[in-house]
């Protein structure tokens, strides 16, 4: 049996090229060719089309023939039917969880994190955004239901793009931190019409943020390079 084991250079360029897409350095509709990417990243045409490739297969870029490549447009309306998604899942999650007569595994560990005092919270923003990504995931999956979390999973990493952005602002991660913490009492009451009502306003909440952010995100980088052209782009 042949096992496929990732290249490593590969690996590497992918995050890095994913990270420009993340932080707006490649900003939606940038376009670029094989050649100007090799130079830019340092490697060889062999791991960067292999870099290039899985983010095309996630969505981040397309490519066309004798085009090149380019930067996928940010789909708002795409994005709002994943966080309505995301909403459906975590409120079923939610139901399940408070039917249950112990409290699923993982919730202990999560109270540790955020039932605390305001002056033990976090407040740098890439921290408190992977500490909420994994609050969200850990609630799906304490539900016990291995489907269920498989696709929250996915739509986790389909909204990340414009997720992480919610706590660039203090008063979100503080917002952040009191709903989580009562959502987490909730649960632990049993009290699921209440702790599902709250999901839904604090998801609904971060969606509408998210894209004034990123929005805001957009025309200022767009601004920042129209003094020039950004090296290695076109």
């Amino acid at each position: 049996m042949t096992v496929t084991v990732a290249n490593p250079l590969a690996e590497q360029v992918y995050h890095r090229i994913k990270d420009d897409i993340f932080s707006f350095r490649l900003l939606p509709g940038d376009n670029f060719t094989e050649t100007e990417m090799a130079q830019r990243q340092g490697v060889s045409r062999t791991p960067l089309r292999d870099a290039l490739f899985r983010l095309q297969r996630e969505g981040y870029l397309e490519v066309g023939f004798r085009r090149g490549w380019k930067v996928c447009p940010i789909d708002f309306d795409r994005l709002d039917n994943l966080y309505d998604l995301r909403i459906v899942l975590e409120m079923a999650a939610l139901e399940k969880l408070c039917s249950q007569e112990e409290p699923g595994a993982g919730l202990e560990q999560l109270n540790a994190i955020w039932l605390v005092q305001p002056e033990d919270r976090l407040s740098d923003a890439v921290q408190v955004a992977e500490l909420d990504e994994a609050f969200h995931t850990n609630l799906v999956a304490a539900a016990g239901n291995h489907e269920m979390t498989r696709v929250h999973t996915e739509v986790t990493e389909k909204i990340r793009i414009v997720r992480r952005l919610d706590f660039l602002k203090k008063k979100r991660v503080d917002a952040t931190y009191e709903e989580h913490g009562k959502i987490l009492q909730l649960v632990a009451k049993r009290r699921a019409t209440e702790a599902q009502i709250l999901l839904r306003a604090h998801i609904t909440q971060s969606k509408l943020e998210v894209r004034k952010i990123t929005i805001w995100m957009l025309a200022e980088a767009r601004q920042l390079q129209e003094p020039e052209t950004v090296p290695a782009l076109r």
